[in-house]
């Protein structure tokens, strides 16, 4: 199964010491730890005999769904690097991104527009379907478990492939190997009682990934959900007796209004929970202590961190209340600093190994070992973090990363735009709302913000789209090369709020 710390241990482990356990559940779907290392030992084969090798790297572009976790597992043990892409994504998009992956296969479901995209870049597609009958579709646990005698990767192999927007709008892909995983995800030196967890992060997002990782190398279940609606979360919990649930603050404040609606006066509350987790962006006190009074049980958690570092920084316990606005203390195995202007880097054995093709990005943010986050931030006298602001002009917007160009590129083609800009405004549900700032064509007839999001539709991703929009007679910019003035648009914009 390859050399040192690599994932697909895991799931041989797991499926050793708990084959009838449910490693992850979909609606009334199940799979077990011995069904999913198994399908996962076939769909290894089928691969291979598709002729996927040890380095390949293999883009899937799919909802979310439990078919996808088999070609997980088999990508781990052949030592292919999974890349995910989100199914929000337009084909524009997606090829842009597939572009820069260079994958030896598109495995694609039938929401998405794999076989187009794949032939204009004269990529392999395969169908998720297509696969999991080439693997065999009975959910056998005790079928070939051991799987074939193999070498699999080292640990210091690629494992997954994350793409995240960078500051120009290229995607960027984010290479972290098989260690890098392992340690990220590890549950301790003892795998003590840990009870299910729900997940509303997408089978994209390298949140949802990282829960999956934490729960199956605990040997315990991963609960799915379809999409991040409050009522399907707040029903999953219950159903299953969650004891753990990480929403960003946009979603806990769905999961809350579900909550609110509820008439019974049993209802209202998410007792089973023991950790009730939230980060990515700003999170509110008022926010804090809304989800503290619906799980009454658990300890509250805020994390700090991304893609490239893991989780840097949490706070949790009586210190969500009594240190509003931090991100907490540093997490284990990193050292973090603030640079001479108040950038926080991030050392250790957590972080990524670079950018994927892209040394430019890599050495912009990679230096002697030590990470630019691109965050501004403070320390108080008892160690505890603070982020203040940005370096750059990157928006993150629900846990997401949005460069304002590429937003603008699309918003200039709309009807009645006649120039557009992009800028970040804070907001407590978001962390950042993206806001349009437009210039319209005729200033008596301005393209309202419904236009504009359906023009954006199928031309951007849904979390792309703006929230705001603010007409201008005029756009800051410098006088020389007439530059995009963002700080001064920022600015006026706040000050009029």
């Amino acid at each position: 199964m390859g050399h040192g710390l690599v994932i697909g241990s895991v799931f041989a482990g797991a499926a050793r010491a708990v084959p009838d356990r449910a490693a992850a559940v979909l609606g009334a779907d199940v799979l077990t730890f011995g069904e999913l290392h198994a399908a996962g030992v076939r769909t290894a084969r089928a691969l291979r005999a598709a002729g996927v090798g040890r380095g390949d790297r293999i883009v899937c572009w799919n909802r979310t769904t439990l078919d996808v976790l088999p070609v997980f597992v088999a990508l781990a043990r052949i030592g292919a690097v999974y890349v995910p892409l989100g199914p929000g994504l337009s084909a524009e998009e997606a090829r842009a991104t597939v572009g820069v992956a260079r994958p030896a296969l598109l495995i694609a479901d039938d929401t998405v527009p794999g076989v187009a995209v794949g032939a204009a870049l004269g990529v392999p597609v395969l169908g998720l379907a297509e696969l999991t009958r080439a693997a065999g579709g009975e959910r056998d646990a005790t079928a070939d478990v051991a799987g074939p005698d193999e070498t699999g990767p080292d640990e210091a192999d690629p494992h997954v492939l994350f793409f995240t927007s960078g500051s120009t709008g290229r995607p960027k892909g984010v290479v972290l190997s098989h260690r890098t995983n392992v340690l990220r995800t590890h549950p301790g030196s003892q795998l003590e009682p840990r009870g299910a967890m729900v997940c509303a992060y997408p089978l994209f997002h390298m949140g949802a990934w990282t829960i999956a990782l934490q729960q199956w190398q605990a040997r315990d279940t991963l609960v799915l959900v379809a999409r991040a609606d409050g009522a399907a979360i707040v029903a999953a919990v219950r159903r299953h007796g969650a004891t753990r649930l990480n929403c960003v603050p946009a979603v806990w404040r769905r999961v809350l209004e579900a909550l609110a609606a509820e008439a019974e006066p049993r209802m209202g509350t998410l007792d089973t929970l023991r950790f009730a987790d939230t980060g990515t962006s700003t999170t509110p006190p008022e926010l804090l202590a809304a989800i503290a009074k619906a799980a009454p049980n658990a300890v509250p958690r805020v994390f700090y961190g991304s893609t490239e570092a893991g989780n840097v920084a949490s706070l949790d316990g009586a210190d969500v209340l009594r240190k509003p606005g931090s991100c907490g203390l540093p997490s284990p195995y990193q050292d973090v600093e603030l640079d001479a202007d108040g950038e926080l880097c991030v050392r250790g054995p957590l972080l990524f190994d670079g950018y994927f093709d892209d040394e430019a990005a890599t050495l912009a943010v990679l230096r002697e070992g030590r990470y630019r986050t691109g965050d501004l931030a403070r320390v108080d006298a008892d160690g505890y973090l603070s982020i203040t602001g940005r370096v750059g002009e990157l928006i993150r917007t629900g846990g997401e990363g949005v460069a304002p160009g590429e937003v603008e590129e699309v918003l200039a083609r709309a009807d009645g735009v006649r120039e557009a800009a992009v800028v970040g405004l804070p907001d407590p549900t978001w962390g950042e709302l993206i806001c349009a700032v437009v210039v319209p064509t005729d200033p008596a007839d301005p393209p309202d913000l419904a236009a504009l999001r359906a023009f954006c539709t199928g031309r951007l991703a849904p979390h792309k789209h703006p929230r705001r929009v603010v007409h201008v007679r005029e756009l800051p910019r410098t006088p020389a090369t007439g530059q995009l003035l963002r700080r001064r648009l920022l600015d006026r914009i706040t000050a009029a709020d």
